[in-house]
């Protein structure tokens, strides 16, 4: 049995919050859950939820009664539609979330605080090519981060090491690389490209076209939520107190990404190319070198087999809500009212 009392995880509506919540229980822990939601596709197994909204700093001290160890997901996000359109939403709430709890776990003494960060604290002039060198940790400097919400991840950064350093909390830090999986958002904006893609290929009929962002060139690396939480785990037994990559060094495009799902759904799909739309930097991925030698582990589920059970549960659920039938009939996307913005969601 582990031997700390109570772990918290913010953010625990969310997608990885959720995932993370069902591991921790599984291995033992007693795991109090906080978010301003409940897990919209499946009940929580956390012993406690409490839903308080984190920007407010008595809330924060309500959360931490009694815990051990922090795993701090909240943030209001979503794919990068949402993060280029809420700039000033996304930097005033996450900056009052990420400010609150940490120096609500200082005042609680808890022992270890983990924050996911994001790899959007990559500077944009390493990321101007769809070849992109893998990015390493320490690549963050000289920064230039995603406007927005880059900076406020990379500011939560060093406020982590600070408060380590003068204050003695042990953080964690770790920069999430596209994390993808089922029970996830694929739908409403905030959804992110693989979540995006597998709907549209779901929705479309054999020889149907499919819109994508951007002229498909754009490059990334992708996570599988199961690793995702293993990593989160293994980061926190660590000693390892600096910023760590989480994901995989598998870099393909969106195209690649799109031909990969339409082979998974046994669809003949052609693209439709939107310039207009935001596609984020031209290429990212993640150097994964110093994240096998702290942790002796990287992700292991291949890109294919972790788009085969996404693509399977979107599938489910649009047939659950009645949505492929209709949409495969009337030959059009149907889609769903956005998720209402300031929810604390995890990034992913």
């Amino acid at each position: 049995m582990p031997d700390t009392k109570l772990v918290l995880v913010t953010g625990a509506g969310g997608f990885i919050g959720h995932h993370l919540v069902k591991y921790l229980v599984a291995r033992g822990y007693r795991v109090r859950g906080v978010d301003i939601k409940y897990p919209e596709f499946e009940p929580t197994v956390a012993h406690e939820f409490e839903l308080l909204d984190l920007r407010r700093f008595d809330n924060c001290l309500i959360a931490m009664r009694g815990v051990d160890e922090v795993y701090h997901l909240a943030a209001n996000m979503g794919g990068i539609g949402f993060i280029e359109t809420y700039k000033g939403e996304i930097v005033r709430d996450n900056t009052m979330i990420n400010i609150n709890t940490i120096e609500a776990a200082r005042i609680h003494g808890v022992k270890r605080f983990l924050f996911t960060s994001s790899a959007c604290v990559y500077p944009g002039y390493r990321q101007n090519t769809t070849d992109v060198t893998p990015l390493k940790e320490e690549d963050a400097y000289p920064a230039d981060a995603e406007d927005g919400y880059g900076w406020e991840k990379l500011y939560m950064e060093r406020t982590c090491r600070h408060y380590r350093e003068d204050f003695g909390l042990e953080t964690r830090v770790v920069r999430f690389h596209n994390i993808y999986g089922p029970l996830g958002t694929y739908d409403g904006g905030r959804e992110k490209s693989p979540a995006a893609i597998c709907r549209k290929v779901a929705l479309a009929n054999d020889g149907d076209e499919i819109e994508v962002w951007g002229d498909g060139q754009q490059t990334r690396s992708y996570c599988y939520i199961d690793d995702c939480v293993e990593g989160l785990y293994r980061l926190m037994r660590s000693d390892y107190p600096h910023p760590l990559n989480l994901g995989t060094d598998r870099l393909v495009s969106i195209n690649e990404l799109v031909d990969i799902v339409a082979r998974i759904a046994g669809k003949r799909i052609r693209k439709r190319y939107d310039l207009t739309k935001p596609q984020g930097v031209r290429g990212r991925n993640s150097d994964n070198t110093r994240l096998r030698q702290v942790l002796g582990w990287e992700p292991q589920t291949p890109l294919e087999e972790g788009l085969r059970i996404t693509y399977q549960w979107i599938r489910s659920e649009l047939i659950r809500t009645g949505r492929l039938e209709s949409a495969q009939a009337g030959g059009v996307e149907v889609r769903v009212p956005p998720t209402p913005r300031g929810s604390q969601v995890v990034p992913g």
